[in-house]
């Protein structure tokens, strides 16, 4: 969730902070801080977007800092809660992405011994427990402090006294950059991209000292050499490169992030492990959990193989029988949820898989295997190109249990996204924009692509938006259909469609106005609905991948003619890294 950034070296901190947090602002926005080394610890925080409080921290002076962007967890949004939090005699600052879970307890005792707290957050307690331990050895007193939480963390400090940042994570990522006698700290590699293509990703238990001069990480009270990493990603890849809003941009990437997905393969050892199982569990949250129900659909009809998916929020608390190969579904490799329920089928000795975007990410290091998606930096909250990059991923799994049926239908598939990017679907968006509640209608494969839809519709619109199996809609929702309920219906040729023509016809008589999809051509689905937006005659995988597109420009067209912020939604963080 929140976004936190470090800097030690040569140069002012407080510009590469903001720069960091700006770049880090999709995993939270209800409020910013930095504070400074200067002649004391310096520290402003500010709720609202950086953008619109940045220049209050212009005078901070330093070159060592640590930086904050929140989705508040304790305490609700303000200046107060912002992070960095201090201890009581401010010589102690602290920013932490992460729940600390006994922080209840924590404060109570240390409100006993005296200490006076200025927040609602638990994040606070870490600065007051670090201040009791703390004798000139930054270090020593972090590490003394951590077994005392229970939760997840990641932790940047600095002190008054010292040109040094101590930085700790336990199940919430923390990257640092290594840079020419400058040291870069973030939850992700995006605010490093400026500055160096080196990294290292701390593990769980991982405390790192850092100096300008110097990086030492110790696990367990040892010193343990983590390796450096290569980053592929460019700085360009996170701009908006001349788009209104990055979720277009990368709606309009899709075409080349699963072309480069499906150019990249599977390795022989992941071919070998899909190959072998006969039986795949699928773990996800959100638009990845609608992937993987996509990928079930399609792995039964097609390949005749038994499927599972399970949300990760519920595994971790309703342990599902395990057999086979575990595949675990997420963009970012750090949802917490798919994290947890990826141990547990290591722990029942399932093979397991990840499925991610980002190379070295918990995920890749907890997981057997990892199948890469080649999407790139995903800025926008909203996910797009990052879910058309898992159905390149999981449609090469399909693939591979077909024995290459279908290579050349996904070697050309990126030619099909790019022909529906420039749809004229602007009657759609006017009725959408106008209503209250709008239904999304498909079966087969095509209902967790509806559910994918009414998400889109939901999260950036706010357009109260439910995604429905056909069939099911008699069971209840019919109930909600008026004139002013519009219905997204998909409609394609194969075994369902005389049926879903029915049910369409079904909700036309309730007056309910219609928006289908369907391919190009099909004069008898146009003629009995109200707008209809035509997509290539391709094979069935095309047709999925064709579909969610048009729908995401559904939904960004929609939240636009509503005047929503489209890149960050209210209430909402691009990576769920806490439970």
């Amino acid at each position: 969730m929140c976004g936190i950034v470090g800097y030690i070296g040569r140069r002012d901190a407080t510009p590469i902070l903001i720069q960091g947090l700006k770049r880090l602002e999709y995993r939270g926005y209800d409020s910013f801080g930095i504070a400074t080394v200067g002649s004391a610890i310096e520290v402003y925080k500010k709720m609202g977007r950086i953008s619109d409080g940045e220049a209050g921290a212009a005078d901070l002076r330093g070159c060592t800092g640590i930086g904050h962007t929140r989705w508040a967890t304790h305490g609700e949004p303000n200046d107060i809660n912002a992070h960095p939090h201090t201890d009581c005699g401010e010589k102690i600052a602290v920013v932490h992405n992460g729940v600390i879970e006994n922080y209840s307890e924590l404060k109570r005792q240390l409100q006993e011994r005296g200490h006076i707290f200025r927040s609602e957050t638990d994040t606070e307690v870490i600065a007051h427990l670090i201040e009791e331990h703390y004798d000139g050895d930054l270090l020593a007193a972090v590490s003394a402090i951590l077994p005392l939480l229970e939760g997840s963390y990641a932790v940047l400090a600095i002190a008054a006294d010292t040109q040094r940042i101590v930085a700790a994570r336990d199940a919430s990522p923390l990257v640092l950059g290594v840079g020419d006698a400058e040291i870069f700290a973030a939850s992700d590699m995006t605010p490093l991209l400026e500055y160096t293509e080196r990294v290292i990703y701390l593990e769980d238990g991982d405390v790192a000292d850092i100096t300008p001069e110097r990086l030492d990480i110790y696990h367990g009270g040892r010193k343990v050499e983590r390796p450096i990493e290569l980053i592929n990603w460019c700085v360009e890849d996170t701009r908006k490169g001349g788009f209104a809003h990055y979720m277009l941009k990368e709606i309009f990437e899709q075409p080349q992030s699963f072309y480069e997905t499906i150019r990249a393969g599977i390795d022989d050892h992941v071919r070998k492990v899909v190959l072998e199982t006969d039986e795949i569990t699928l773990v996800a949250c959100g638009t990845s959990y609608h992937t993987a129900l996509i990928f079930k659909y399609l792995a039964e009809s097609l390949c005749g193989i038994p499927v599972r998916v399970e949300m990760g929020s519920e595994f971790k608390y309703f342990i599902p029988p395990l057999h086979g190969l575990v595949i675990a579904v997420t963009q970012s490799g750090e949802t917490a949820d798919t994290i947890a329920a990826l141990k547990m089928a290591k722990a029942r000795n399932c093979p397991t898989l990840a499925i991610t975007n980002v190379q070295g990410s918990t995920v890749t290091r907890v997981a057997d295997k990892t199948l890469l998606m080649r999407a790139g930096p995903e800025i926008g909250v909203a996910a797009t190109k990052s879910y058309t990059a898992q159905l390149a991923a999981l449609m090469q799994i399909v693939n591979v249990r077909c024995e290459g049926a279908f290579d050349d239908i996904l070697s050309h598939a990126h030619l099909a996204i790019s022909e529906v990017l420039l749809h004229d679907i602007k009657d759609a968006v006017t009725l959408c924009s106008k209503a209250e509640h709008v239904f999304f209608v498909g079966r087969g494969p095509f209902y967790p692509v509806s559910m994918e839809g009414a998400l889109k519709m939901k999260e950036i619109s706010y357009v109260h938006a439910e995604g429905y199996a056909a069939g099911e809609l008699k069971h209840g929702p019919f109930a909600l259909l008026t004139p002013e309920t519009p219905v997204v219906a998909i409609c394609t040729p194969g075994p369902t469609y005389s049926v879903m023509a029915s049910n369409i016809k079904e909700m036309k008589a309730r007056k309910a106005p219609v928006i289908a999809l369907g391919v190009d051509g099909d004069k008898e689905l146009a003629e009995i609905v109200d707008i209809f937006i035509p997509i290539p005659n391709t094979h069935l995988l095309v047709q999925v991948l064709t579909i969610s597109v048009v729908l995401q420009l559904l939904a960004y067209h929609t939240a636009c003619a509503l005047q929503r912020d489209v890149d960050k939604p209210r209430n909402l963080a691009k990576s769920v890294t806490v439970e």
